[in-house]
């Protein structure tokens, strides 16, 4: 894979991506032979990005003991480019942090690892005529009666863990849409791209949830394999106040669609 600098890997992957989304329906959710053609494309340039090509590499946790320095946040982002089609960055995340379970309504995305580890969890939400509040489950925690309706049926698809030599986490607008990320014995970045990007105004806001454990859940614990698809319940709440995202530049090579 060339990595010149005139035609760096980060250029293509922007191209490649402004052509893969461009002109996307929300409805069609990936599914035409030509968008799949596209966007194999795109899968085999951004499997072979590596954290040099981006000029990032590991960093270690700094020690704040004795010192007036603020703590840094436990996650930064880096932002590379953004068009109408899709948005493209960095997130960089410290030993033990955790991007909590989100959403990204109407959107196709790929996470790539960039250097360490990462588990991501992958939830779908399931529709249903069924009345919330109605033959609900028995929860561990109940919900307050004013957060019935937060509450969403959901399927937990899977639990992967990725690393650098693993090729992108995929989404959908109607499968794998909702992700937690956690990191795994270190921190990791990831490059992570959205078409379209997130736009409130356009009804393409984050959304949080949090799992709801049911009695069931733990009965059932036991006899649940890593990464088996299992219904389960979500409930919509607020950005979680032990999560913020910070801001740092960009170091890689400049990129323009």
């Amino acid at each position: 894979m060339s990595r010149n600098n005139k035609n760096p890997l980060i250029q293509k992957i922007a191209k490649q991506a402004f052509t893969t989304f461009k002109g996307l329906k929300c409805s069609e959710h990936g599914d035409s032979k030509v968008f799949a053609e596209k966007q194999a494309k795109l899968i085999s340039l951004v499997t072979a990005l590596r954290a040099n090509d981006l000029k990032i590499a590991p960093r270690e946790n700094k020690a704040t003991s004795g010192t007036s320095e603020l703590e840094p946040p436990p996650v930064t982002y880096m932002h590379i480019c953004e068009t109408d089609v899709f948005s493209m960055g960095i997130f960089l995340l410290r030993t033990g942090a955790s991007i909590p379970l989100h959403d990204h309504p109407g959107m196709n995305g790929m996470l790539k690892v960039l250097y360490g580890k990462v588990n991501v969890s992958c939830f779908d939400k399931l529709e249903s005529g069924q009345t919330v509040g109605s033959a609900l489950p028995r929860f561990e925690t109940p919900p307050a009666p004013f957060q019935r309706a937060s509450l969403r049926r959901s399927l937990l698809r899977s639990v992967t863990e990725y690393s650098e030599n693993s090729g992108p986490c995929l989404l959908t607008p109607l499968r794998d849409n909702l992700h937690q990320i956690d990191t795994v014995d270190g921190p990791a970045a990831f490059l992570d791209i959205l078409a379209p990007p997130y736009d409130p105004d356009d009804g393409r806001d984050c959304h949080y949830y949090k799992v709801l454990k049911t009695v069931a859940d733990n009965q059932e614990l036991q006899e649940e394999e890593r990464g088996k698809e299992k219904e389960m319940w979500l409930l919509e709440i607020p950005q979680p106040e032990d999560f913020c995202c910070g801001g740092e530049p960009y170091p890689g090579p400049v990129v323009s669609v």
